[in-house]
């Protein structure tokens, strides 16, 4: 029969690329690592490694069996943190951490349907970027998230999508861009960019730079006035620009290709350690409702 310790001893010596890195992660003697490999290869009866080079590889055998020890796993940490969580109680610290590009119309509304429920219930509330907040909800600074869709979500986070926001391209009414109609998106390289990264420097999947000149924010607000101050030209939530627009400080980018305009998804995320307790689950049944009529 497979243990957990087996199967730990398996997964960490794929992620570190050694039994002596994987004995390290674990906390263990390298001679205890390979031998719970040793033991589970008798147990699968096929070879989980080839030990011919200077490091283990994986064998068509054990890439097979790789993605089911990570469920397993996986499952396991739910099951100790469920069983954790009910003996210490229900966690009733709420931590949510907010893409400033999402409109936040109804939020009060969730946030009242939470409390008339769970009255003693603590709000923290934390604006920062997509990127940022992934980081933030995986080290459990933040119980849920919510972001702009990202193809890569660390292992485990539990996700779902609740909407769209519109997304289009500003610059300022005064900006060389808005004096004529761009005869194509290459107009554009010869401009500065403007674009939203995360504190650690990371980018959107969906903010990428496309000229040779960036600069660079870690929040709307900002980019947003960089962009009306005629600095460059950038992406912008459209909810958010439209103060703007009204006053005729910003204009919609003039180019020849008029459909710039795409929606970015909005995903709600919570570590796998909150997901499942009643209030959170609560919280996220909430938040389901948050881009209904804006």
């Amino acid at each position: 029969m497979f243990s957990f310790e087996q199967l730990e001893a398996f997964v960490a010596t794929v992620e570190t690329g050694s039994f002596s890195s994987a004995a390290r992660s674990l906390n263990k003697v390298q001679s205890a690592v390979s031998q719970h490999i040793m033991n589970l290869e008798i147990d699968a009866g096929f070879t989980l490694f080839d030990r011919s080079g200077r490091y283990p590889t994986l064998t068509p055998q054990g890439k097979q069996l790789l993605p089911y020890a990570e469920a397993t796993l996986q499952q396991h940490r739910r099951l100790k943190q469920g069983i954790t969580q009910i003996f210490e109680d229900e966690h009733t610290d709420l931590s949510i951490a907010i893409d400033e590009g999402v409109p936040l119309h109804h939020l009060s509304k969730a946030i009242d349907a939470v409390i008339e429920q769970y009255p003693g219930v603590n709000f923290e509330f934390l604006a920062a970027s997509s990127v940022d907040i992934i980081e933030l909800v995986e080290s459990k600074r933040a119980s849920t998230g919510i972001i702009f869709s990202e193809v890569d979500l660390p292992k485990g986070i539990d996700f779902e999508s609740i909407g769209q926001v519109e997304f289009d391209v500003y610059v300022a009414s005064q900006h060389a861009l808005a004096q004529s109609t761009a005869e194509n998106l290459e107009t554009l390289t010869l401009h500065r960019q403007l674009i939203v990264r995360s504190k650690n420097s990371k980018t959107s999947s969906f903010q990428k730079a496309y000229s040779p000149n960036v600069w660079y924010a870690d929040n709307y607000y900002i980019l947003m006035d960089l962009i009306a101050n005629g600095f460059g030209w950038g992406v912008l939530p459209k909810h958010l620009v439209q103060p703007l627009l009204d006053s005729g400080a910003i204009i919609r980018l003039p180019v020849k290709f008029e459909q710039l305009t795409w929606h970015a998804n909005v995903d709600v995320i919570q570590h796998p350690a909150f997901s499942a307790l009643p209030i959170h689950t609560r919280l996220r049944a909430e938040i389901r409702t948050l881009l209904r009529g804006s």
